[in-house]
């Protein structure tokens, strides 16, 4: 008899809806989710480069940086790196069997083997700055920047090493589609109709872009999370500091005399003390904090003020080389359209000062290589 009242009066369908509701998911569904999110990582990972232009202006301003570092010290190159240096070849060859290191430099010790090299830096550093077949300069200017890093590693400082680590990163990055010679040439080259290879050619143009475009999109995300260690640990340890908590660090830093270019401009600053006290604090807390805003745009108020800090270290502490490669770090962070906004952005500024430019034609000029095609992977857009 109750078993024909259950079959007559069914649950309502309300009832059985919430019902269910309260049933926790099923692993299956969970798997679902779970291997969604892997997927849209992939697609992330292998769909297209990620910060092309940034990744540019990290080449050109690393290049030209150590371009001019190596023009800078031109006259003291005997010194610093030469068969002549008071840090012999033989002392180097002992350190190198301990730390590992090595350079080109040492591959003989005669004067004009040393000059072939650091003409040979020179040129390989404007190429690489220019964008000139990026592939093969970037991994020149890595060998460069390498061999004089370790000939000489005890007059090193922490801007060299950035430079250092930024070289070798650069390799793996496809640093020569936006704004270089690579762009030009493969612009050129997109108007020339290209010709279809077989199906075994395809499968390559497509493994091929792939691997390129994982590895770039990794080494982007290693850059970024290098820059973000440096300034989160550098913060942290200024934490640590009992000067840095009491406000007076900057105040001893103005007196060194090894960071004194302008003693005068020094000492005025120094008349302050409750500016400096204020800039030692706000420099803690942007450092300490810049990993986090990266996903928001509090970034940018931060970037301005981490290249307000470096101006003023390069400035008043005499760091050229160390302010301009953190600022050209910095630069990683700034969206691409930021980038690609620039060419109008100085087009209309020219216009309000009277200059008229050339307006270029779509994908003209060195600004870009024409978008990645991934039916036609016989076209030369595949590489770098």
């Amino acid at each position: 008899m109750e078993s024909e009242q259950i079959r007559e009066f069914p649950a309502p369908a309300v009832a059985k809806g919430r019902s269910a509701d309260r049933t926790p998911p099923s692993g299956g569904a969970a798997s679902g989710r779970l291997h969604t999110r892997a997927r849209a990582f992939w697609g992330l990972v292998t769909g297209r480069p990620l910060s092309l232009y940034a990744t540019s202006v990290l080449r050109i301003g690393y290049g030209s940086l150590y371009l001019a570092f190596l023009l800078r010290e031109f006259p003291h190159r005997h010194e610093i790196w030469g068969p002549g240096s008071p840090w012999t070849p033989a002392l180097a060859e002992q350190l190198f069997d301990q730390t590992g290191w090595w350079s080109v430099l040492l591959l003989s010790d005669s004067p004009v083997y040393f000059e072939l090299c650091y003409a040979l830096a020179l040129v390989a550093c404007a190429l690489f700055t220019l964008g000139w077949r990026t592939r093969v300069t970037a991994v020149l200017f890595a060998v460069v920047v390498t061999s004089f890093h370790a000939r000489a590693i005890f007059m090193t400082d922490g801007g060299d090493n950035l430079v250092l680590l930024m070289a070798l990163y650069l390799v793996f990055t496809a640093c020569g589609r936006r704004w270089s010679l690579d762009a030009r040439r493969k612009r050129i080259a997109a108007d020339v109709p290209q010709r279809v290879g077989n199906s075994f050619t395809r499968e390559l143009g497509t493994a091929r872009v792939t691997l390129t475009t994982v590895m770039h999109n990794c080494a982007v995300f290693v850059i970024a999370v290098q820059v973000c260690f440096l300034y989160g640990s550098a913060g942290l340890y200024k934490v640590q500091g009992s000067f840095w908590g009491d406000g007076t660090a900057l105040h001893y830093v103005l007196h060194l005399e090894l960071f004194q270019p302008w003693p005068a401009l020094s000492h005025f600053l120094d008349q302050y003390p409750l500016v400096i006290a204020a800039v030692g604090y706000l420099t803690v807390l942007t450092q300490v904090a810049f990993p986090f805003v990266l996903f928001g745009r509090l970034k940018y108020p931060v970037l301005v003020m981490l290249l307000s800090m470096h101006v003023g270290i390069a400035v008043f502490l005499g760091l050229p080389l160390f302010s301009g490669a953190m600022i050209i770090a910095d630069a990683m962070f700034l969206p691409d359209r930021f980038y690609a906004a620039l060419p109008h952005l100085g087009r209309r500024t020219a216009l309000r000062f009277g200059v008229r430019l050339p307006v270029p034609r779509q994908g003209s000029g060195l600004g870009t290589v024409p978008p990645q095609g991934v039916r036609d992977h016989s076209s030369p857009s595949c590489s770098r």
